[in-house]
C-alpha cells in the first residue's frame, strides 16, 4: 500500500509553514472504500498488529469517560501513533450507549481524527463506527485462522450477540474463505436474533442457520464461538459447555467467568491493555494474583513462539488497539485521495500566523 497524503509545503521564508488541508470522510465513503476488501484489510490489520508487537507504535491506555447519571454508557478515547511507512498519529473517540438499541439506534458511534506526522495538525476526520467494526472483525478473522492451525478447521460457527460487530465478523470470515455447514445464532433479544438470521439468509453464504434459545445450546454445538455482546459482567461459567474444545473469539471481553478461563488456553492481543477495566482476563488475574493462566499473545502464535493447544478450549480476548483504527482509517483516507473524492474544508485552520 502506497501512502498518499497531502504534504505540508513550506511557505516563503518569512511566512508560516503551510498546514495540510483538513478533510471530512463520511460513513458512506468509508463503507464504499472497504467493501469487498476483507482479505486486504485482514492483511493490513495483521501487519499493523505485528508492527505494534515489534514496538514501532505508541498505544497508550484507553481513557474512559463515564457518567454518574448514565452508568451503562461511556465514551472512550484511544490515542495512538504508527511508525514504519505509515507515519500517522491520531485518536478514536467512540461512544457506547446501550440504551440506544431500544430506540432503534446503533449502540456505538465514533469519529477518528488523523494527525499529520510532521506538523501535528489534524488533516482528516472520518466516521469511525465502520472503521472500528472493520478492524475488530479483521483481527477476529486473523485470530480464527491462526488459532485453528493444528486442529480440524471449524465448520460450525455460533454467534452469541447479534449486533453490528457480529455482522462484520461474519462478513470478514466469509470474505476470507471460511465456509460453515452450520451457523448458530443466540441473542437475548428475539428481534435481534431474527434480524441477524435475516441478514445471514440474504448473504447467501450457505450453512444451516439455527436460532438457539440458550447460550448453552449454541456453544455446545459450535466449533467456533463468537461472543459479541454488550455484557458488563460474566454470564457464562459452565465448563461442560466447552468440553468439545472449541475456538472462542471473546470479542466482547466480559462474558466468560474468570474461573472458566483457568481451564482454557488463553490468548490476548496485548497483555497490558487486556488485563484492565474489569475484562474477564482482568478478573482472572485478580482471582489468582498472577498471569500464569495466559498462554501468550496472538503475535506469539503468528510468530510460532507459542503452540496452540488442541486438548483444551482456546479463548482469544482482544481488548482492541487504537493503532488498528489508525491503520484502517489511513487506508481509507489514502484510497479516497487516490479516487479524487476527498472533501476538503477550506480555511478550517484560520489563525495560522503566530503574531497575527
Amino acid at each position: 500500500m502506497t501512502a498518499i497524503r497531502p504534504t505540508p509545503a513550506r511557505a516563503e521564508a518569512d511566512g508560516p509553514a503551510a498546514v495540510p488541508p483538513f478533510a471530512v470522510i463520511g460513513g458512506g465513503q468509508v463503507r464504499h472504500t472497504l467493501a469487498g476488501r476483507e482479505q486486504e484489510i485482514v492483511d493490513l490489520v495483521e501487519a499493523t498488529y505485528r508492527l505494534h508487537s515489534a514496538g514501532d507504535t505508541v498505544n497508550p491506555p484507553s481513557y474512559f469517560l463515564r457518567f454518574p447519571d448514565r452508568p451503562a454508557s461511556r465514551i472512550i478515547a484511544l490515542p495512538a501513533s504508527i511508525g514504519g511507512q505509515v507515519r500517522v498519529d491520531g485518536l478514536k473517540w467512540i461512544s457506547s450507549f446501550p440504551e440506544n438499541v431500544a430506540s432503534g439506534l446503533p449502540r456505538a458511534s465514533a469519529v477518528l481524527i488523523l494527525n499529520d506526522h510532521d506538523t501535528g495538525y489534524p488533516f482528516a476526520c472520518l466516521e469511525s463506527s465502520i472503521i472500528s467494526a472493520t478492524r475488530t472483525a479483521a483481527l477476529a478473522a486473523c485470530a480464527a485462522a491462526a488459532l485453528s492451525r493444528g486442529r480440524a478447521r471449524p465448520t460450525r460457527v455460533g454467534f452469541v450477540g447479534t449486533g453490528l460487530i457480529a455482522r462484520y465478523i461474519h462478513t470478514f470470515l466469509a470474505g476470507t474463505g471460511w465456509e460453515f455447514a452450520e451457523i448458530g445464532v443466540h441473542d437475548l433479544s428475539p428481534e435481534s436474533g431474527a434480524g441477524f438470521r435475516g441478514y445471514l439468509e440474504r448473504t447467501g453464504t450457505g450453512g444451516r442457520i439455527t436460532v438457539h434459545e440458550s447460550a448453552e445450546s449454541l456453544i455446545s454445538s459450535s466449533d467456533l464461538v463468537v461472543f459479541a455482546t454488550v455484557a458488563g459482567r460474566p454470564h457464562v461459567s459452565e465448563r461442560s459447555w466447552f468440553d468439545h474444545d472449541p475456538v472462542v473469539l471473546h470479542v466482547s471481553l466480559r462474558d466468560l467467568a474468570p474461573e472458566l478461563l483457568l481451564s482454557t488456553a488463553n490468548f490476548v492481543d496485548d497483555v497490558e491493555h487486556c488485563l484492565k477495566a474489569g475484562t474477564s482476563p482482568h478478573l482472572a488475574e485478580q482471582l489468582t494474583g498472577g498471569r500464569e493462566f495466559l498462554d501468550g499473545t496472538l503475535d506469539d502464535v503468528l510468530a510460532g513462539r507459542v503452540p496452540v493447544p488442541t486438548d483444551r478450549p482456546v479463548v482469544f480476548s482482544p481488548f482492541g488497539l487504537g493503532v488498528l483504527d489508525l491503520a484502517v482509517g489511513k487506508y481509507v483516507y489514502d484510497e479516497v485521495v487516490r479516487a479524487g473524492e476527498l472533501t476538503v474544508i477550506p480555511d478550517f485552520f484560520h489563525e495560522l500566523r503566530r503574531y497575527g
